[in-house]
């Protein structure tokens, strides 16, 4: 049994699919259904089964997944402590980000892991909430910034702030707005973000809540408070961003909801032990004034 055969096992059976776990993993789909063959006959089990388009796992698959998550964090593990043995930590840390650099305190980190760990290549790779999340429960990026209404289950993480999200609309709705209820504001026109955004999965849950859908007119991954004060449609918009706004008549807050995300910090539950993690956390913990 090899160590690369059960990342593939584990990864195929979080994402589902062969070509994205191909993809993920950077090899060739013959390669993966290769590798997942070869570990069920050294198990003597079925994992999946296989269907067009998809894959899903077994009664045995699903007996045996926790085993091999456990297995590649023992590995991980392994490898974390024999870097610490090195004495210094090398190679490459890829961090996502979801949001704008600011607010996430992004240059007090980098700067604390350059001082830090000097030898590390540290990388940024930004991206929607949900498509990160994948990357890092499948092992396949070190660790990501996170928004959304909790931390994961499949991943560790360490929350760093709670974060308020607020309806905004163009100002020339303000009277409209202000006696409107819930099936009023999701009947106009709205800006999504793409499905895999975190702004979209909060709007889509804050309107599911109360059985309802919004109209949306536009999906845009730009920041949306330029359309929203342009009067193309309301938005969900970071309170920090949509108050300043509204104070300045440029667009009016519905104040009858006030959604609420964490902010975190996940990284795979294998990586625990990682140095580069470790003193990831470290930095955030002192950037964002944690215990």
């Amino acid at each position: 049994m090899e160590i690369y055969q059960v990342r593939a096992f584990v990864t195929a059976a979080k994402l589902g699919n062969v070509t994205r776990t191909a993809e993920a993993l950077h090899l060739t789909q013959p390669a993966i259904t290769a590798q997942i063959k070869a570990l069920e006959e050294e198990l003597g089990v079925a994992l999946f089964d296989r269907r067009p388009g998809r894959i899903s796992l077994t009664r045995a698959g699903e007996a045996l997944l926790a085993e091999a998550e456990e297995v590649l964090t023992a590995a991980g593990r392994l490898q974390g402590r024999a870097r610490e043995l090195q004495g210094e930590v090398t190679g490459s840390f890829a961090i996502g980000t979801v949001a704008d650099p600011d607010a996430l305190r992004l240059g007090s980190l980098l700067g604390g892991l350059v001082r830090t760990l000097p030898l590390l290549e540290i990388k940024t790779r930004g991206g929607a909430a949900e498509e990160l999340r994948e990357q890092v429960a499948a092992g396949l990026l070190q660790a990501t910034f996170y928004i959304g209404p909790h931390i994961p289950r499949e991943v560790a993480g360490l929350a760093l702030q709670t974060q308020h999200y607020r309806i905004a609309g163009p100002a020339a709705l303000r009277a409209q707005l202000l006696h409107a209820g819930w099936r009023d504001i999701a009947a106009l026109p709205w800006i999504g973000a793409p499905a895999q955004h975190h702004v979209q999965t909060l709007l889509k849950d804050v309107f599911a809540r109360q059985g309802l859908a919004p109209r949306q007119v536009i999906e845009s991954d730009e920041p949306a408070l330029p359309l929203v004060r342009a009067g193309v449609g309301l938005a969900l918009l970071r309170e920090d961003v949509a108050l300043p706004a509204s104070e300045q008549g440029e667009v009016v807050v519905w104040p009858h909801a006030r959604v609420g995300a964490q902010l975190g910090f996940i990284y795979p539950r294998a990586a625990e032990h990682d140095p580069a993690t470790v003193a990831a956390l470290s930095v955030l913990r002192g950037v964002w004034g944690l215990p």
